[in-house]
């Protein structure tokens, strides 16, 4: 005679089982990345994010020589002389790739963001086998600028580097500072002096984080204040290559009569 198991010893273990399943299930992929200094990055609320109407395709070619003739040639014909590196400890590193980009194309961007902006953004670079993005596409990068050589009377570009930015990379980055709450600093509104020692704050920074700037905010400074580096708020996972003591500005003791009155 065959003897019946009671249906909770039978179905309990599948039961389990389901119920933690479906526990999994349930867990959005946020939850299993919650903690900010672990990959995957993404930017956090209430910092600075690229502004998606800058975001551009830098279209290049292939350069077979360098040199001072190569490079003047590049430029009379509407290029800039370019570099594509790997990044090594944050910095130039190998698989290098001789490249010229448009000239105009460059300067828009640059007159457009500024200088120091232009450097601390990503860039998708596309090389193509022929000019405007025609022919057979070489390679397709996420890059960093990492530096641009300007004319010094025209600021025409003269030569750019870029290194490329895979989210698995660290970067090292002059992040350029933004300056806010000027209006309500006490220290101003008594008729101080504001003093700008740092405009750009050295970070190393995963690339799929870099800030394109970072805020500082003066609404509290008062006379005889100062904010140092440790002041400032970025992403936990930004790490701060200069000494954190640096200061970064300060609010100097009010103008002298005479200047009042000359003014």
């Amino acid at each position: 005679m065959l003897l019946r198991r009671p249906l909770q010893t039978l179905t309990l273990p599948l039961l389990r089982r389901h119920l933690a399943a479906a526990a999994e299930a349930v867990v959005s992929p946020a939850d299993h990345h919650a903690d900010p200094l672990s990959p995957p990055y993404d930017y956090l609320p209430g910092h600075p994010r690229p502004d998606a109407k800058h975001d551009e395709v830098i279209l290049a070619v292939p350069r077979a020589a360098s040199g001072r003739h190569v490079a003047a040639k590049e430029r009379k014909a509407g290029r800039v002389p370019a570099i594509v590196f790997e990044q090594e400890n944050g910095q130039e590193g190998g698989n290098k790739r001789l490249v010229s980009v448009q000239s105009k194309q460059i300067r828009k961007l640059v007159d457009h963001l500024g200088r120091s902006f232009f450097l601390s953004r990503l860039f998708r670079l596309q090389v193509w086998s022929e000019h405007a993005g025609q022919g057979e596409l070489v390679e397709s990068v996420r890059v960093l600028p990492r530096k641009v050589h300007l004319h010094a009377g025209t600021d025409e570009p003269l030569n750019v580097t870029f290194m490329r930015a895979p989210s698995s990379v660290l970067l090292k980055i002059d992040v350029p500072l933004v300056f806010i709450g000027e209006d309500a600093s006490p220290g101003l509104r008594k008729g101080a002096y504001f003093n700008t020692i740092k405009r750009t704050v050295k970070y190393l920074c995963p690339a799929d984080i870099v800030p394109p700037f970072i805020e500082v905010d003066l609404s509290e400074l008062d006379v005889g204040q100062k904010l140092l580096m440790r002041d400032l708020k970025v992403h936990p996972a930004l790490k701060l290559l200069q000494s954190p003591d640096q200061p970064i500005c300060s609010i100097i003791g009010s103008r002298a009569p005479e200047q009042k009155k000359s003014k």
